[in-house]
């Protein structure tokens, strides 16, 4: 016999049932297990506060209460992640959370593995045996950050179309877990083995209900072949000429490297680093910039002890293989520069763009290179908030092909969601492409030519961020507070900037960012202070966490030049003037405290 019991009663439910027994309706009454903290409709906290009692059940009750009856009852959903410590554990509990809330199938990545991206792709293009679409997913990571039993979980929910969840629907998970007292679990639903690829059947409250163990790695890798040239990318990479390096920092993204760049490519296996994904990414902390990825930075060429004969290419992901690096012997790319030099060279070098690009768009953070682009090759252009989904409803709506922000996130509109894998292709679709008459002994063309050639075609945008993390809130509140009082009159701004430095443009214009959706209308607000010059420099401020805890002050700083005689100058020399300006202009110092920032990114 299957049975629901309720709480409150009076309602009771019965069921017949091969196999499930006792699912329970449980009451979660303490005030510190529900979920009362927004951040967690994208939940990113540590896996002690998720392994209390309800906490996980919690929200992922409360998210299939947000959706709509059609979108849970007779669904089928991808439930797996980045690989990272209680992943399994909580694998198991959604699973049965979703036969006990009438979902007819859930799908899982072997082991329960599978990067952000490729999740957005089973989402939009697996269709299973009996011919069967995902309608959502839920992700289980926490980028890129550490993993293991002290440090940190996380889970997020996307939708049909691939994408994250709009803020309609994340709002009212959040309404949901302030007021939530009951779940449904079905437990006495046996654990999946999500070891072995095969599908287990059920009989559940509302019928049959299967569990799917796919191969991770096959319709990412089939959408990947349909997207770029895997025969000129293979005539690059086999080539003597060429050398690569490919750092997984044990995240997911290991699940897909030795399958693409070793079996379909033709990679030497020795050029893969850290891909064995780990529950706890092998200690390392799994965010690919020249901080963290210290073993490919080195074998780059870079860093305090490099090697003395670099590879020509090398790349790194974060643990769920969204984010990506990219390097050149002894030559970093930095994110901004990436999307530009992707978006600039992507219809002659890849074809999937091969007809042209529908537009492209920033993050208001990134630096204007894609904007010079843009112009230059006359496509529409958007700069949007921080949050993939404003480029996502940019896509759905045919008006996007080619984005990316500063903090390594790269894509297109072939999923709904930045894929680090994908970058890398492109960027040895482009190496590919400027090198088809080399490979047999001329000089190859390098990272550091085409980001060079770039700039001289474009103007150099330098560009450097600071972080001040864990600032008085108040003290942060007054500062931001001040630089938009400042704004109300741009000649004062001026006359202090002069008495500052000489050497400096004039602000042309300033601002608290707001964007208007072209496809929804939606407003998004007071999204950062924007002090726009008249050379194309920019600097932003924004700031965030402003709880118990302190908050983070982000300053960007970014100064455009187009003499190509100049673009070649060392990064931090370049941006001395407008760094001085920044922070004596928002008196950072007598604000916070603070003589100098927590990161230099």
């Amino acid at each position: 016999m299957f049975r629901i019991t309720e709480y409150p009663p009076p309602r009771l439910s019965v069921y017949l049932t091969r196999s499930l027994s006792g699912i329970t309706h449980f009451l979660s009454i303490l005030a510190n297990l529900t979920l009362s903290e927004k951040s967690l409709t994208n939940g990113e906290k540590k896996v002690k506060v998720f392994t209390q009692p309800h906490y996980l059940h919690n929200f992922v009750q409360s998210t299939f209460n947000a959706l709509s009856a059609e979108k849970v009852k007779g669904s089928t959903l991808v439930v797996s992640g980045d690989g990272r410590y209680y992943s399994k554990d909580a694998i198991q509990i959604i699973i049965k959370m979703a036969a006990a809330n009438g979902v007819r199938r859930v799908w899982v990545g072997q082991d329960g593995l599978l990067s952000t991206p490729a999740v957005s792709a089973v989402v939009r293009e697996r269709v299973g045996a009996d011919g069967s679409k995902a309608n959502g997913a839920f992700i289980l990571t926490a980028s890129h950050n550490p993993g293991g039993p002290n440090e940190d979980f996380g889970i997020k929910y996307n939708m049909e179309n691939g994408g994250p969840a709009p803020e309609g629907i994340t709002d009212k998970i959040f309404e949901n877990t302030k007021t939530i007292k009951e779940y449904f679990i079905a437990e006495g639903l046996p654990d999946v083995d999500i070891s072995a690829i095969g599908i287990s059947n059920f009989s559940g409250p509302d019928g049959q209900f299967d569990v799917d163990v796919f191969d991770s790695s096959s319709d990412y890798v089939k959408l990947m072949k349909s997207i770029f040239d895997f025969q000129s990318i293979k005539k690059l990479i086999t080539s003597p000429h060429f050398s690569f390096c490919y750092d997984a920092l044990h995240g997911v993204a290991g699940a897909y490297a030795k399958r693409i760049f070793v079996e379909e490519l033709g990679a030497e296996e020795s050029s893969l680093l850290n891909c064995v994904p780990k529950e706890d990414f092998g200690g390392g902390h799994p965010d690919p910039n020249l901080t963290y990825a210290k073993e490919l930075v080195a074998r780059m060429g870079l860093g305090k002890n490099p090697d003395s004969n670099p590879p020509e290419f090398g790349a790194a992901a974060d643990g769920d293989a969204d984010r990506n690096m990219v390097l050149g012997k002894k030559f970093f790319v930095t994110p901004s520069d990436s999307v530009a030099i992707i978006a600039a060279n992507a219809v002659q070098s890849i074809p999937y763009f091969s007809s042209g690009l529908k537009g492209v768009a920033r993050s208001m953070p990134t630096s204007a290179a894609l904007d010079v682009v843009a112009k230059s090759l006359n496509l529409k252009f958007f700069e949007v908030p921080t949050g993939w989904k404003f480029f996502g409803n940019l896509m759905d709506a045919g008006l996007c092909s080619v984005c990316g922000e500063e903090s390594f996130g790269t894509g297109s509109d072939h999923i709904r969601e930045k894929d680090g894998i994908w970058a890398v292709l492109a960027w040895l679709s482009i190496l590919a492409h400027k090198n088809k008459d080399n490979l047999d002994g001329g000089n190859l063309v390098t990272v550091e030519d085409i980001v060079k050639q770039h700039w001289a075609t474009y103007g150099r945008h330098y560009y450097t961020r600071y972080d001040y993390e864990n600032v008085d809130a108040g003290a942060a509140k007054e500062l931001m507070a001040n630089l938009v009082k400042l704004q109300s009159s741009i000649s004062d701004v001026n006359t202090t900037i002069t008495g500052i430095r000489s050497d400096v443009a004039n602000v042309a214009s300033a601002d608290e960012f707001e964007y208007k959706d072209p496809v929804d209308g939606s407003i998004s607000k007071n999204q950062g202070i924007r002090y726009l010059f008249e050379d194309g420099s920019r600097l932003v401020f924004r700031l965030s966490g402003t709880g118990s805890e302190g908050a983070t002050i982000r300053l960007y700083i970014e100064q455009y030049e187009k003499d190509s005689s100049k673009t070649g100058r060392d990064s931090q020399e370049a941006l001395a003037p407008l760094v001085e300006i920044a922070l004596k202009l928002s008196k950072m110092q007598e604000f916070t405290g603070r003589s100098a920032p927590t990161v230099i990114t």
